[in-house]
């Protein structure tokens, strides 16, 4: 036990002493992975080349068209929750950190979040209808089947008015807001089509209220994978802060402050993803509190700070979990969404506290900005390589990284090199080899190392191996901001 203890402390030592990383290169990785994901007609500057066409009848049972989008993991189907939520997390990347992005990364962020806004507009074209998702989930998991090759049912799933989808219409209404600052100045015409949609998705998720997985026609195609299992109320708080930001309407403002309580702004708030926003709302509200002084939404800081405070081990507060080489670590599968849903935050209200030269208090002791941004530094860093197995968790970057992704479209031929159809079952061999994935993934970052640091690299164990998009979004942020500042 004790030799086994020194050669983990050994290689601490050696992995926190290693070169610096090269942040712009990771950043325009962290980018081109979307196109990876992307659903659709694939235009002629595709430069993840190994893909081609998919889902061009996606909507056809409604009579509408659904194409386009980004498939959200390892698997061929487009939910609806998920998706809105990296693009809100691409959006805020750009309006937070855009200023620190090469201009031609700034272009390719934009692109990366205009395949999504398009697709979401099209999900709240028809009034008084939200589309949620597009696949059937039980016939696409069942096949190990290329998305250019697919065959299984493609299932739309829709909420009609009354019934209620304040999650997916307030998340939807959280991204298009945000992602209208993000193409403000580049294109005013589209940054007002999407604050008009933003604004009408909102009503409906706040007009009629309830989780979109309750209907009975829909949770059977969204649960278990992407339910929601932490309430809708956060999403009408999230899309609200976001009109808020986007808008400046006080009537937006007079919403946050007014059903904070009711809405339980103050529940579960050390928690921030696709399905909880409670963290992300605290911090995303405090900047009027921070730098405006707006007193009247003090409590979204208190609870901004109070979750900050248990990430920094010196601190008095309880504390979040972190691996022994240092990543934050929560149950439950794809963990690296935490870290970098988290470390981005870390950085956004790092920003606020260094324009305004404040600081948290931590009851025993004071953090500044600095020390959130090395605290995020170390979470970026692990995942580009500067961890216990040697290993970056980012495909393509670095000397060693994940080779057997668990990955429909990296793990099969590509199209182009076998044009031949590989129907749903005709996959499995490619499922169960060990050989490495043929198409590499660029940008891709996995679910990462268990509790122990540990990572084997294998297809089968989707909770590590399989990439999703709201592991890359905040990531793509972060990035910037380290390509500016790589050495906070």
């Amino acid at each position: 036990m004790a030799l086994s203890h020194s050669i983990l402390l050994l290689l601490l030592l050696v992995f926190s002493a290693s070169a610096e990383h090269n942040y712009e290169e990771a950043l325009s990785k962290a980018i081109i992975f979307f196109e990876g994901q992307r659903s659709g007609f694939l235009p002629e500057d595709q430069r993840q080349k190994w893909r081609a066409n998919s889902g061009m009848g996606d909507g056809w049972t409604f009579n509408v068209d659904l194409t386009g989008g980004y498939y959200d993991a390892g698997d061929n189907i487009k939910f609806g929750f998920p998706m809105a939520f990296t693009t809100t997390m691409l959006a805020w990347s750009v309006i937070e950190f855009g200023d620190s992005m090469p201009p031609n990364e700034h272009r390719n962020a934009l692109v990366a979040i205009r395949w999504a806004t398009d697709y979401l507009l099209k999900t709240i074209s028809h009034p008084n209808r939200i589309f949620v998702q597009v696949g059937d989930p039980i016939s696409d998991h069942n096949c190990w089947e290329r998305p250019e090759d697919m065959d299984t049912s493609r299932t739309v799933y829709a909420v009609d008015a009354p019934n209620p989808a304040s999650d997916v219409a307030g998340e939807t209404a959280a991204a298009l807001a945000a992602s209208s600052m993000a193409f403000r100045s580049s294109d005013p015409g589209y940054s007002e089509t999407l604050l008009r949609n933003a604004v009408k998705a909102f009503q409906y998720a706040d007009t009629y209220r309830g989780a979109y997985s309750d209907n009975a026609d829909v949770r059977s195609g969204v649960c278990p994978y992407y339910c929601d299992f932490d309430g809708y109320q956060d999403e009408l708080l999230w899309g609200a802060a976001w009109l808020r930001r986007a808008t400046k309407d006080e009537n937006f403002l007079n919403y946050i402050q007014s059903n904070g309580k009711t809405l339980g702004a103050e529940d579960n708030i050390n928690e921030f993803g696709w399905d909880n926003k409670h963290a992300g709302l605290n911090v995303l509200v405090s900047k009027e509190v921070v730098e405006g002084n707006v007193l009247s939404l003090e409590s979204y800081k208190t609870s901004a700070e109070s979750f900050l405070c248990t990430l920094i081990p010196e601190t008095s507060s309880s504390h979040i979990e972190y691996t022994p080489g240092g990543l934050i670590y929560r149950p439950g599968g794809s963990n690296l969404q935490h870290a970098t849903s988290i470390a981005f935050l870390e950085l956004v209200y790092a920003n606020y506290l260094s324009r305004t030269s404040q600081t948290i208090n931590c009851g025993n002791i004071y953090v500044n900005a600095q020390t959130l941004r090395q605290r995020a530094k170390k979470q970026v860093d692990y995942i580009l390589g500067d961890n216990p197995m040697g290993m970056s968790y980012m495909v393509g970057y670095g000397n060693k990284y994940p080779q057997r992704i668990h990955h429909r479209g990296s793990s099969l031929p590509s199209i182009k090199d076998h044009p031949q159809f590989i129907a749903c079952k005709e996959g499995s061999i490619y499922f169960n080899s060990t050989n490495p994935n043929p198409n590499v993934l660029v940008g891709a970052i996995v679910g990462g190392p268990g509790e122990d640091d540990v990572y084997a690299d294998d297809r089968a164990d989707f909770r590590k191996s399989e990439p999703t998009t709201y592991i890359n979004a905040p990531f793509v942020g972060i990035l910037a901001y380290f390509v500016a500042n790589p050495n906070p």
